[in-house]
């Protein structure tokens, strides 16, 4: 699903109404009247809802959202917080019509079958001693949307700092008010939804932090933009659904065998971190990888052949302190073009000089001798290369590299908090100029081809902060490679994968104490719920 900027979405809005010629007054009353049904669906039994509405087209939609609620028997409080003479457009027009619809409702507290008021509220002592208010058992946020330019300021910040404090659900429509809708931070003051609807298409706000948490569940509604118009924006910036992904799971063929479904050469572990290389083995086979062979210091390898019977070993040469000789460079990239291997290469290597110099002189010699090996670089394999920046020009559009943000912080000698403060555009940024595909852990995950598209991942919870879970991933990515997906493509379905599992262990056994390896044991269990999902897809009549 396509992700909007606040100009791209006010884009499509003007190309619907001027170029295809949908009616501006039609998009809110379909607006509505999808919220309405939201409303119905998740709160049926509250007959008492407050709507707080602004000058501009979100209150326009709050209003036809009044009185369809008033309609279909709620009684509604519709509460002005701006001044009625300064509405305009579509907006003033479902004013005028609320207005006229007062009359036929009567009052508030003797209709039994519902009601319609409206009450403007521009000052700090009228809002505080509003009894309406406090007597809703559903406040509506229909306040601001898109357009918002700058600080918000009372009497509306206060409108929003009182509705906070109230113990009464909030829906906010399209986006809290006061949220700032391409980078989700908010601009003063925020309201705190419970649940948005968004119109038509999210906004990067919405899906990045803290707009995430502002922004409570979040829902998203079609109105009916034409396809041809959402298209002519050239959107780079997706959200990954199950409807998408599922349609990307490897196909199993009754006729296959373990060759049918590639292979795959981890590069990994030291003394003190044979877990990592141990998760990222049996993840790649987890996800479906017919073959995993686990190349690691010769001392580990009577640990690791216990600990991973269906793994096979490459023993190889060590330094002093128990970590991959770059004496074993030329061993492992003949053993991967032999046997065609995906690499896998970074969890607990350790970043001991020699160990460095072993990514350094697989990544430069695979390019060197034109090898053509595909890779995903993790952990301690992209702190070497954040020693030598020259050698992360060697790697091609077939690599994955899956930074953390101390990991990006160090590849690209930026502090976190300016690589956080977006993560969309620098994951965007780093993946066109480095030619690479890049994962960028965390809440949430952006993956960035080298072409400029993004994907923000919509899978994974707070109990997934836990050792081991990049390890994970790690494997769960050159394990979709190995069987035949495109880099881009196994880096966008494996972190969706790793995510999805990881809700299902929580949903079992909850979010604290969850640890990796309860993640790589759902792994299958992830993947068969896509293939239920498409295949349920697939047979609707």
């Amino acid at each position: 699903m396509k992700v909007v900027t606040a100009a791209e979405m006010r884009q499509i809005d003007q190309d619907t109404i001027e170029g295809i010629g949908i009616p501006g007054i039609v998009l809110m009353e379909t607006a509505g009247s999808a919220i309405v049904r939201a409303i119905e669906q998740h709160y049926p039994r509250y007959q008492r809802i407050g709507i707080f509405v602004g000058k501009g087209n979100n209150g326009g939609d709050g209003i036809v959202i009044a009185r369809q609620l008033a309609h279909a028997g709620r009684d509604v409080h519709l509460f002005l917080v701006s001044p009625p003479e300064s509405f305009t457009g579509e907006a003033e027009i479902n004013l005028q019509i609320a207005k006229r619809l007062t009359a036929s409702f009567g009052n508030l507290q003797a209709a039994p079958k519902g009601g319609l008021q409206i009450e403007t509220i521009l000052t700090d002592t009228a809002l505080k001693s509003d009894a309406n208010i406090a007597n809703c058992e559903l406040l509506v946020d229909a306040i601001l949307g898109t357009g918002l330019r700058g600080t918000v300021r009372s009497p509306i910040a206060t409108v929003i700092k009182t509705i906070n404090t109230l113990s009464i659900p909030i829906l906010s429509v399209d986006l809290p008010s006061g949220l700032d809708a391409d980078t989700g931070h908010p601009l003063g003051t925020c309201v705190q939804a419970d649940r948005t609807i968004t119109i038509g298409l999210p906004k990067r706000g919405l899906l990045v932090h803290p707009g995430a948490e502002l922004a409570g569940e979040l829902e998203v509604v079609d109105i009916g933009f034409p396809e041809q118009v959402v298209d002519a924006q050239n959107i780079k910036v997706n959200w990954t659904t199950t409807a998408e992904v599922s349609q990307w799971v490897p196909p199993r063929p009754s006729a296959s065998h373990k060759g049918t479904y590639g292979r795959v050469l981890v590069v990994a572990g030291s003394t003190g971190m044979t877990g990592a290389a141990a998760l990222a083995s049996e993840a790649a086979l987890r996800v479906g990888a017919g073959l995993v062979t686990l190349a690691t210091p010769k001392h580990l390898n009577p640990i690791l052949e216990g600990l991973l019977p269906e793994v096979m070993t490459l023993p190889l040469p060590e330094t002093e302190s128990g970590s991959l000789s770059a004496s074993a460079t030329s061993a492992i990239l003949e053993f991967a073009e032999k046997t065609k291997s995906v690499l896998a290469i970074g969890p607990g290597l350790s970043q001991h000089s020699d160990t460095v110099a072993l990514v350094h002189q697989l990544v430069g010699e695979n390019r060197e001798q034109g090898l053509g090996l595909r890779m995903v670089i993790d952990a301690d394999g992209l702190n070497a290369l954040a020693k030598a920046p020259e050698i992360i020009s060697l790697l091609d559009r077939d690599t994955v590299l899956t930074p953390h943000p101390g990991e990006m912080s160090r590849l690209t000698d930026t502090p976190v908090p300016t690589l956080e403060n977006d993560r969309i555009s620098t994951a965007q940024q780093f993946a066109n100029e480095c030619g690479v595909t890049l994962v960028f852990k965390g809440a949430p995950t952006v993956t960035a081809g080298a072409n400029g598209e993004a994907w923000i991942n919509s899978t994974g919870n707070p109990g997934m902060a836990t050792g081991g879970m990049g390890d994970v991933l790690t494997g769960v990515i050159a394990g979709l490679m190995a069987q035949g997906h495109a880099s881009e493509t196994a880096a966008v379905l494996g972190v969706y994968i790793h995510g999805l599992a990881g809700d299902i262990t929580a949903e079992a056994l909850g979010m604290h104490g969850l640890i990796a390896s309860d993640v790589l044991k759902a792994v299958p269990k992830a993947i068969s719920s896509l293939i239920s999902q498409n295949s349920s897809k697939t047979h609707d009549i």
